[in-house]
């Protein structure tokens, strides 16, 4: 990688401040991007990275500092400034609408097409830029039938269909299986290729030194690293960088011993939102103290696996046993009464309810009972300590 130069650098932020009411999420932060670039930027939660790419990407502005785009000075007043300056962002939450396809979804709040949508040629040429990229979606699938993995497939190509230069990354593999992690760092080195530059915001060391020629690194809002080609650091030294903290990486973990059966899941056939196969006759079963983990690219049927588990997918044939008792085509509460818990791969749409407060989304299911139901009524001082003590644990 070339030393910089105005030549080379594509975006410039110097002196970023950032407040919110209570906090200083931003304290004179500098950043560069160079062209043709894999730039990762590293910290907690909290450190104040999406900030900081949010005030790149148009959707806050700075109280103090300046932005440059390949040399130029320029003020982002919403994330449409963002992107005529080459700058788009994907963010962890996806900004999509669920009941349109994914043609549609690229093209809303373009001006082209203008009075009639002609969306078959739109679908080629949205299935060619995937091509392109390596980013295999269906352009007439709706967004509420694709897996999370090709719901971030969408929103890249939303951005790449704007023409962005620049693509910031927000915790693109919170969601993605390790196969489709793959998957994405082989896109992201595409776009390299083709003169693209990239941000990559993580907080997980072994993906920032697998794909990142250069590292950032925020801790409470302030930069204790900027720039550090990643080849050059290891992950104790970032970690370090992170936390202001040696960490242990290794822990002695004896093997456990498997108890008596706790799930048994017999020859289970679902089928997919499409009315499609997704689970042909597929056995497991889980045991008492031990963790079995289930692999598999994007679409596979590990959505589907869970949700007829968790009693929220019809089961066609077979049966799910939970402590010995049927739970498959049971509502989900006979599932919950029995001890079965679900945590969906989409957190915010499904796992929550992210208008109410911490303490109604906790109670969800067991409100019903005492001490937090008092016959028809709630009791919140009750919800509001049982809150406390699951925040503390």
């Amino acid at each position: 990688m070339t030393e910089s130069t105005p030549s080379n650098l594509v975006v410039e932020m110097k002196g970023i401040v950032k407040r919110f009411p209570g906090v200083l999420a931003n304290d004179h932060v500098d950043f560069e991007l160079r062209a043709g670039e894999i730039h990762a930027l590293l910290g907690e939660n909290g450190a104040g990275k999406s900030t900081l790419m949010n005030v790149l990407a148009g959707l806050y502005r700075q109280d103090a500092g300046i932005i440059k785009v390949k040399g130029k000075t320029l003020e982002f007043s919403s994330p449409r400034d963002a992107i005529k300056a080459g700058i788009g962002m994907v963010h962890q939450h996806f900004m999509l609408v669920p009941s349109q396809t994914v043609t549609e979804n690229i093209l809303l709040g373009l001006d082209e097409p203008r009075f009639f949508m002609r969306l078959q040629e739109y679908d080629k040429k949205i299935a060619h830029l995937g091509d392109q990229f390596g980013l295999k979606v269906d352009p007439r699938a709706k967004i509420w039938q694709l897996s999370v993995g090709e719901q971030q497939r969408v929103e890249l190509l939303k951005m790449l269909y704007r023409g962005a230069n620049v693509l910031i990354m927000d915790e693109p593999t919170a969601v993605l299986a390790p196969t489709e992690i793959d998957g994405l760092f082989d896109t992201l080195r595409a776009m390299i290729a083709q003169g693209k530059s990239v941000i990559f915001i993580s907080h997980k060391l072994q993906e920032v030194t697998a794909i990142a020629d250069r590292v950032s690194v925020l801790r409470h809002g302030v930069s204790t690293a900027s720039g550090v080609p990643a080849k050059g650091v290891s992950r104790q030294e970032l970690a370090k960088l992170m936390v202001g903290r040696d960490v242990v990486f290794f822990v002695d973990k004896k093997p456990s011993k498997p108890g008596k059966l706790v799930l048994d899941v017999k020859d289970v056939h679902a089928e997919n939102d499409k009315g499609l196969p997704s689970l042909r006759g597929l056995s497991l079963n889980v045991r008492e103290g031990e963790i079995v983990g289930i692999a598999g690219v994007a679409g596979n049927g590990q959505i589907e696996l869970s949700q007829v588990i968790a009693g929220m997918r019809l089961c066609k044939q077979g049966e799910v046993l939970l402590n010995g008792d049927k739970v498959s085509n049971r509502d989900t509460l006979f599932g919950i009464e029995h001890g079965m818990s679900y945590v969906p791969e989409d957190r915010t749409h499904v796992g929550s309810s992210p208008n109410l407060s911490v303490t109604d989304n906790v109670i969800m299911k067991n409100y019903r009972k005492p001490p937090i139901s008092n016959g028809s009524l709630l009791d919140m001082n009750a919800a509001t300590s049982f809150a406390k003590e699951l925040k503390a644990a």
